[in-house]
C-alpha cells in the first residue's frame, strides 16, 4: 500500500506570520523592561516613572524603552545620588542586561506560537 500526500508550502504567508509574532514578541519583551525599569526608577513625584514608554519598529524588528525628561540621563547615570529603597541610577541598565534571557524567552515564545500555526 502506497501513501500519498501533498503539500503546498505557502512562504510568503510562513514568514508574514513569523514577523508579525517577532513584533509581538518584542512589544510584550519591552513592556516588561519598562515594567522591571519603572520598579526601580528614582521616585520624586512620579514624572520620571511616567515618562516611560516601550516602542518597536516594525520594519528594523527593534525594540526600545525610553524614559523622557530634562533629567532621565542625569538620574541614570548618577552614581552618586540618593534614592528611595528599592530605587537606584543605572533604573534601565539593570532590567535590561538582568530581564535578557526573560527577553529572549518572551520574543521566542511567540514565534514558536506562529510556526504551530
Amino acid at each position: 500500500m502506497t501513501a500519498r500526500a501533498r503539500l503546498t508550502w505557502n512562504g510568503a504567508a510562513a514568514l508574514r506570520g513569523t514577523r508579525a509574532s517577532a513584533v509581538r514578541g518584542l512589544r510584550l519583551a519591552a513592556e516588561h523592561v519598562l515594567e522591571v525599569s519603572r520598579r526601580r526608577v528614582p521616585i520624586e513625584e512620579a514624572t520620571l516613572e511616567r515618562s516611560g514608554v516601550a516602542s518597536v519598529d516594525e520594519e528594523a524588528l527593534t525594540a526600545g524603552v525610553s524614559y523622557d525628561t530634562k533629567y532621565a540621563v542625569r538620574q541614570h547615570e548618577e552614581l552618586d545620588y540618593q534614592h528611595d529603597a528599592g530605587r537606584t541610577a543605572k533604573y534601565l541598565e539593570g532590567p535590561v542586561t538582568e530581564e535578557a534571557g526573560t527577553v529572549e524567552a518572551i520574543i521566542a515564545a511567540q514565534v514558536r506560537r506562529a510556526l504551530r500555526g
